[in-house]
């Protein structure tokens, strides 16, 4: 048994002798300093501490990391407070004062510096792939990365290009007084080896008070094992009933008869694509007619498909759905084009799995005018969206 897994795992009595700390230190594992470790076989928090986390996100050149709500900057080799502030632009005093730190401070590389006020977003100029905050990929839709991509792209679609930096959040912890990385980790449920990776600590994992913490993404919870009991506080989990997802059943219900005629009705009502039907020719007052003619092999649910996917030949000429001007050509990080079209009233229509496309960005198209050719994939297809803004809205309520 190393000295180690004794001090933690024995009924040792935990004295304050400096022989004792000399043993704790030499130990290869941080000491669950809760001491709930293993001591008499009690509940052991350090396990639960190490969760699987994402790594930390890269800076621009200045090194800026951006997130909706805040913007940090991370230091460089050589770096002072006063050589950062003036390399992100901002007046090195009142980045001090924020920090809790002086201006000639030396910083460590990698080391995490709060921003009091935002500053210029990363851009392609910058050395960042897209212009804007980090945002999770689930708000990164297809117009934003299209419109971004092009706009610092050469003219010619087929060229590769970076995808954007996406990723959640982290919660931005400022340092109280009596905290340590060790409490700190242990009340985000990260190891403080993550929480040092991604804030630059030293090795003794010295904090300061007023230091501002980005805590580590989680992306999946340490394995338990099956004996392990219950976190403090969480108790049994409680079955959910049935009505929390579906609605108890009324206490008249209506007749047979008279329910499947209003399920009917609704039906009929309803624009959703009848996947498998054939394409029609739009009525001439639809305000706009399919891209191509075949069968619809999916159709449009809002986060999970937002377009309709209609099945075509390898090569068929890919149509506009209305008038309007090329606003984005790109391509998505799987290599898949991607087409943009922008209309009046705010609505755009956006068409991907194509190649051969013959207009570039500017141009102005017309309502049927072939704009590209149907690609090779398995199945061949054309996924199709209407959005008006960045939302999407289902493609067959312009269709029909």
């Amino acid at each position: 048994m190393g000295i180690c897994t004794f001090i933690r795992g024995s009924g040792f009595r935990v004295g304050t002798s400096l022989s004792l700390l000399a043993l704790l230190a030499a130990c290869s594992e941080p000491l669950d300093l809760d001491l709930r470790g293993k001591l008499n076989g009690g509940f052991n928090t350090a396990d639960a501490a190490r969760a699987a986390t994402a790594p930390r996100p890269e800076p621009d050149n200045r090194g800026v990391i951006s997130y909706p709500n805040y913007q940090v900057a991370v230091a460089q080799r050589g770096d002072t407070l006063a050589r950062l502030a003036n390399r992100i632009g901002l007046p090195a005093d009142q980045l001090a004062r924020y920090n809790g730190i002086q201006t000639g401070d030396s910083l460590r590389a990698g080391e995490i510096v709060a921003l009091p006020r935002r500053v210029a977003e990363p851009s392609p100029a910058t050395g960042a792939a897209t212009t804007g905050p980090i945002r999770p990929a689930s708000e990164i839709d297809i117009t934003t990365l299209a419109s971004d991509a092009i706009d610092r792209s050469d003219p010619t679609p087929s060229a590769a290009r970076p995808a954007p930096q996406t990723g959640t959040e982290p919660i931005r912890h400022q340092v109280k007084r009596g905290e340590t990385a060790f409490t700190i980790a242990r009340l985000y449920n990260v190891s403080v080896r993550s929480l040092a990776d991604w804030n630059g600590l030293d090795s003794s994992f010295s904090l300061r008070e007023g230091q501002y913490l980005l805590i580590p993404v989680v992306t999946a919870a340490a394995p338990a094992e099956d004996d392990t009991p219950p976190r403090p506080g969480t108790g049994s989990p409680t079955p959910e009933p049935p009505s929390a997802s579906q609605p108890l059943p009324k206490d008249s219900p209506e007749p047979a008869a008279a329910a499947t005629a209003a399920t009917a009705t609704a039906a009929a009502s309803a624009p959703a694509a009848d996947v498998g039907a054939q394409t029609a020719a739009s009525k001439p007052d639809a305000a706009m007619s399919f891209p191509v003619q075949g069968s619809i092999i999916r159709e449009y649910a809002k986060g999970r498909n937002d377009g309709i996917d209609i099945g075509a030949s390898v090569g068929t000429s890919v149509k506009a759905a209305a008038s309007g001007q090329v606003a984005a050509i790109t391509r998505n990080t799987d290599g898949i084009n991607i087409l943009v079209i922008r209309h009046p009233d705010n609505l755009l229509t956006v068409y991907t799995h194509v190649d051969n496309i013959t207009v570039t960005k500017g141009d102005a198209v017309s309502r049927g005018q072939s704009i590209a050719k149907v690609a090779d994939f398995e199945p061949s297809r054309v996924h199709f969206e209407v959005r008006k803004g960045f939302d999407s809205v289902d493609p067959m309520d312009y269709l029909r």
